[in-house]
């Protein structure tokens, strides 16, 4: 069960946005604020609910790799991205969580602007976390066809908040 009655502050902030696309430029350029890495990817968080995330990110040069397409690395920042705005969807503020590894696999060039759909395969009991647990998001990163260009696993550490 995931309990969100206590929500994170990123989270309460995102729901009291409007659910369109000034609500969430404004709440990406926050996110960016919070998170400058997340920025050269030039995130938007199209969809932020517990348990999934979707953010889109341009095809634009500063993306680029020699070839002209959308770099590996750039492509695992915006998966980061959608991860870490799942986690802050999902988990209370009774826990913590931290990125613990990341396991990608690139399946094949990007020529267009990327998707990262952020998805728990199953809900997280919360109330069962004492001492610790991982918990892996799977991200899926889209192509403007659908297709799949890269896939990530990401292990996050949750811990209760001391």
């Amino acid at each position: 069960m995931t309990d969100t009655s206590s929500t994170s502050p990123t989270y309460a902030l995102r729901r009291k946005l409007p659910d369109n696309v000034l609500g969430h430029a404004l709440f990406s350029l926050g996110m960016v604020a919070r998170v400058p890495y997340f920025g050269t990817v030039l995130p938007m968080v199209d969809e932020m609910r517990p348990g999934f995330c979707r953010v889109t990110g341009p095809n634009w040069f500063g993306v680029h790799n020699h070839l002209g397409t959308f770099h590996a690395i750039a492509a695992c920042n915006l998966a980061e991205a959608a991860m870490g705005m799942l986690m802050e969807a999902t988990t209370p503020s009774t826990h913590r969580w931290i990125p613990k590894a990341m396991t990608t696999q690139y399946l094949t060039k990007a020529t267009t602007r990327l998707t990262a759909e952020a998805e728990l395969d199953e809900a997280v009991d919360f109330a069962a976390i004492a001492d610790g647990a991982d918990v892996v998001v799977r991200v899926r990163i889209l192509d403007k066809a659908g297709t799949e260009v890269v896939h990530c696993d990401i292990t996050t550490w949750v811990t209760v908040r001391s």
